[in-house]
């Protein structure tokens, strides 16, 4: 697999004939990754796959014009016809009068930030069998398991570079290990399934195959035979595993691309309260071996910690050039883009800061309630901020967590959802998205 400096060089090489073949502007992205896994299944083999691959994505502009294409073939012959089609597409694509390069006076200058997203490891084969193996036999071990969907231990490295017709060009490195589980309980024709994962960036810092697995057969053990739920009004607690989908619904509406639109049903709130007093969300591009860390954004701006929520208030839309532009505003180093297409805007590794209470205390001071540790489905208008989502988790009583519920069904608007929630004070950082467990009071409930 190429260096990043290799791979920077290519990027650079092939903006450079874009130059020549008369694109007024134009950047490339080089993506080479090479990965390793491992799969089993009831204490078998049942998978072990190789790949490798290399892709070039080149972006030209001819004016206010511009057109994307990518290859996975870097023969100079091929290299020479995308740079041809490229020019000709965007000699005939509509005008944009936000396209265009990042400005030039705000691209990362100077030496670039060492995150630490390399280990340069290369497990074989053997190892991640034993390590799946490992996983899949801790999940069977827990009482109440009856069946294993299967396990797999994987690893991975990517080698990432920009170059744009303007004075940028860098790359980048990242290694990513995972192992994961999933099994089921209970009786046949009433199975439940649940699942345990984990990814970091060293392989060091990989959770114990015994724990990864124990974990996921402790969830999918109390699952076993779920009752249903009496609809109505109460307090949800959702679980920490997946309140950072709550984030994430926030962070869509706030895309540039999504205001610029006016299709988010956030679009006047920037600078007034979206969460309560005291809570905030934390972006951190630089977090050393951060799943999502990087040392540039997409368009070769730099990346520096951002405060999206402050105190409750939001402070900032998340902005690439092209939206920032048609907003009127700068844009705010969020830039994410793949080999093909133009870039959109993301945030890295972001955070819903903990709150002072435990979640004991949150769950034990509600009567009758519902702990929500799975949703189902698509159910949230960006539009309007109406939500509504399958669910499965546990009913809460008097205080306690008593049974396992499933098949019902938890609604809402996002917007008032936001303003209702309280945080736990049991935040773990165990991926690029993170947030405690969150409790909203007054979320309509229907059972099943």
């Amino acid at each position: 697999m190429l260096t990043p400096a290799q791979a920077t060089d290519t990027a650079a090489a092939i903006v450079a004939r874009a130059r020549a073949a008369g694109a007024d502007a134009a950047d490339a992205v080089f993506a080479a990754d090479a990965a390793t896994a491992v799969q089993v299944r009831m204490g078998a083999l049942e998978d072990v796959g190789r790949a490798e691959s290399a892709e070039l994505g080149l972006r030209v502009f001819v004016g206010h014009r511009s057109a994307s294409v990518s290859t996975s073939d870097l023969s100079d012959d091929a290299l020479a016809t995308l740079v041809d089609r490229a020019v000709a597409m965007a000699r005939l694509a509509p005008e944009d009068p936000w396209a265009g390069l990042a400005p030039a006076d705000r691209l990362l200058t100077g030496i670039k930030p060492d995150l630490d997203l390399d280990d340069h490891g290369d497990p074989a084969p053997d190892a991640l069998k034993a390590r799946a193996l490992a996983v899949e036999e801790a999940a069977r071990s827990v009482p109440g398991v009856t069946m294993s969907d299967g396990a797999s231990a994987s690893a991975s490295r990517v080698t990432i570079a920009l170059a744009t017709s303007h004075g940028f060009s860098g790359g980048y490195s990242l290694s990513s290990y995972n192992a994961s589980a999933s099994v089921l309980a209970g009786e046949t024709g009433a199975m439940e399934r649940d699942y345990a994962t984990h990814t970091v960036r060293h392989l060091s810092m990989l959770d114990a195959p015994e724990a990864i697995g124990r974990l996921a057969g402790e969830r999918v053990a109390a699952r076993v035979n779920p009752g249903r739920i009496q609809g109505g009004a109460m307090p949800v607690v959702f679980d920490r595993r997946i309140a950072g989908g709550l984030i994430g619904a926030l962070l869509s509406a706030i895309s540039g691309a999504a205001i610029a639109r006016q299709t988010s049903f956030l679009l006047h709130a920037l600078g007034t309260p979206v969460l309560p007093k005291g809570v905030h969300i934390l972006d951190d591009p630089h977090r050393p071996r951060g799943l999502r860390s990087k040392p540039f954004d997409g368009e070769g701006l730099p990346v520096s910690p951002t405060r999206i929520v402050d105190d409750g208030v939001l402070q900032t839309w998340l902005m690439d050039s092209a939206a920032a532009r048609q907003l009127g505003l700068e844009p705010t180093g969020h830039a994410s883009r793949g080999v093909s297409g133009s870039p959109g805007a993301t945030a890295t590794n972001v955070h819903l800061t903990a709150g002072a209470t435990p979640r004991a205390t949150l769950i034990g001071e509600i009567d009758r309630g519902v702990l929500v540790t799975e949703v189902i489905g698509h159910g949230v208008n960006g539009v309007t901020g109406d939500y509504s989502l399958g669910a499965a988790g546990f009913l809460i009583e008097r205080g306690e967590i008593t049974r396992p519920v499933s098949e019902f069904t938890i609604a809402g608007n996002l917007k008032a959802m936001f303003l209702a929630l309280t945080p736990a004070s049991d935040l773990e950082f165990r991926g690029s998205m993170n947030a405690p467990s969150l409790r909203i009071d007054g979320m309509m409930v229907a059972g099943g």
